[in-house]
């Protein structure tokens, strides 16, 4: 049996989807923080079958939600205080998206001009349908 010690202070991502653990600790840019993380892969779920969880200890304000929604907005935030959870977030699909997708389109002015931010814009809800603000290319989640 594995055991991961309790966090005092921090968040849990859970309910991630089998082995997404590591795009999402990259995408997060976890890497870059002075804070402990766990990770713990294929961990056995009776709702999902098979789930990766991943524990942070350091503030929450640290992690931007909107693109921890992008990759899998069925994801659980759980908010520890004192050891114990005091909070959960329930993650939606934000309505824009920001230097997390990459248009893809050559004659976008993205393309042309470097500095400016990468803008994707939620279409379509049901199909996770993303268009890039400037040039309207379509991105499928």
């Amino acid at each position: 049996m594995l055991n991961v010690g309790s966090l005092k202070e921090g968040f849990v991502l859970d309910h991630i989807q089998a082995g997404k653990a590591m795009q999402i600790y990259t995408y997060l840019g976890l890497d870059k923080l002075d804070c402990q993380v766990a990770i713990i892969k294929n961990a056995k779920s009776s709702k999902m079958g098979r789930k990766d969880i991943i524990k942070i200890e350091c503030s929450l304000d640290v992690i931007n939600l909107d693109i921890l929604g992008f990759i899998d907005h069925n994801i659980t935030v759980n908010i520890i205080h004192n050891g114990a959870i005091v909070e959960k977030k329930k993650l939606t699909l934000p309505k824009i998206v920001y230097n997390v997708l990459v248009c893809k389109n050559p004659r976008c002015i993205t393309s042309i001009e470097q500095e400016l931010k990468q803008v994707f814009i939620l279409t379509d809800e049901e199909k996770q349908i993303y268009r890039c603000k400037y040039c309207e290319e379509k991105y499928g989640v």
